[in-house]
């Protein structure tokens, strides 16, 4: 892939909450405690070896400038092409660098120029650290809506990342046929986002810092279920989530009984409902997941273990990066699966997380965590 920079001739229209959006990021927030919420806040939960020692290579005023939250890291990454959604200042790329090695490539797309100074500034200190020939990573400026009109090639990514800038977006609908658009099929979008348990009043979706606490742009859940479907992703498998806590009194009144948390989820590019339910054995083999792995909240398999997953898990093993990892059992042969069924359906994520102890804020860290701590200085 060619190497883009500096800025971009504009067909795409900036609305007025992107111009906000890039004031916010580009001046107003100078440091993760001038947030009134956590949004924005680190998982507690552990971090595998391999991806805190990639972390701990990024510069450190990369990782300073950085206002994402948490870390959104999928599996299986050696060798891939991925694309991150909001780059900022680059200190998920540089770590996915490390992570997709020297045969893999990374290209970080952000809106903020003054954010994408800081992350091209540390492209050759990153490649020697490294030890890479050359670069394999490149920062382009445009917008999540309009890949197009920044470069960004179609069926060209094995994986799109975004870690809390879909929100960030007043059209959600036209990112993910974006990211759909350039996914290879059996592609991902991997992606940490703030949802809301309902459709939001206008009040709150025009309040200026409540788009920078990135609560105005949450997504109804139930719409993401019914926009994934309308682009053309299987069904979103729900990763993990955490409760968002707000703060600010002056932001309790406005927000009312809305309540909101951060989840990561999982679109696959495969065809949707052309699965059987199948018996799959996990071989291992996935870095960091060498006994077991889990794909979502539904689903994890333990290495030599038979376990029958619904049709659009079948898919998704039988057709993703992960198709070498498992092998898939002879339909109609003796189950060895103890009755077990598959598990179809969506699952609402704020009844998930208020009945169950057992879901993790993700085992990275989502977009935010349980515990009102700084997450990136």
């Amino acid at each position: 892939m060619a190497a883009t920079g500096g800025s971009i001739e504009k067909c795409f229209k900036e609305t007025a909450t992107h111009l906000k959006v890039k004031e916010f990021y580009g001046k107003v927030l100078k440091k993760t405690t001038d947030l009134k919420t956590d949004a924005c806040v680190a998982s507690s939960g552990p971090v595998p070896a391999h991806i805190r020692h990639a972390l701990n290579m990024v510069h450190p005023e990369v990782i300073a400038k950085y206002y994402g939250c948490g870390l959104v890291v999928p599996e299986c990454m050696e060798a891939c092409q991925v694309l991150d959604l909001g780059s900022g200042s680059g200190r998920d790329c540089y770590m996915l660098s490390k992570l997709v090695g020297e045969k893999g490539n990374v290209t970080g797309i952000d809106m903020t120029e003054k954010l994408l100074e800081v992350a091209r500034t540390y492209t050759d200190y990153h490649t020697q650290a490294f030890g890479y020939k050359a670069p394999n990573i490149r920062f382009v400026q445009g917008y999540l809506e309009a890949l197009n009109e920044a470069g960004i090639e179609g069926s060209a990514y094995d994986i799109c990342i975004s870690n809390g800038a879909v929100n960030l977006c007043p059209d959600k609908k036209p990112v993910l046929q974006e990211a759909y658009r350039v996914l290879k099929e059996g592609g991902e979008l991997y992606f940490s986002d703030v949802y809301s348990s309902g459709r939001l009043t206008e009040e709150i979706r025009n309040s200026n810092v409540l788009w920078g606490e990135c609560l105005s742009g949450a997504l109804w859940w139930e719409d993401l279920m019914q926009l994934a479907e309308e682009v053309g992703f299987s069904p979103p498998r729900f990763v993990s989530g955490a409760a968002i806590k707000v703060f600010n009194k002056e932001m309790q009144d406005i927000l009312g009984d809305f309540k909101f948390l951060s989840a990561t989820y999982r679109l696959f590019k495969v065809p949707r409902g052309a699965g059987k339910p199948r018996e799959v054995v996990y071989q291992g083999g996935i870095t960091g997941m060498e006994e077991s792995f889990s794909l979502d909240s539904q689903y994890t398999f333990k290495v030599n273990e038979v376990v029958e997953v619904d049709g659009d898990v079948a898919e998704i093993l039988t057709r993703s990066r992960f198709s070498d990892k498992f092998t898939m059992l002879p339909p109609g042969g003796p189950s060895q699966t103890c009755g077990a069924s598959p598990k179809a359906g969506a699952v609402n994520p704020f009844e998930l997380i208020h009945h169950r102890s057992d879901v993790p804020g993700s085992t990275t860290g989502g977009c935010c965590g349980t515990q009102p701590t700084g997450c990136c200085n």
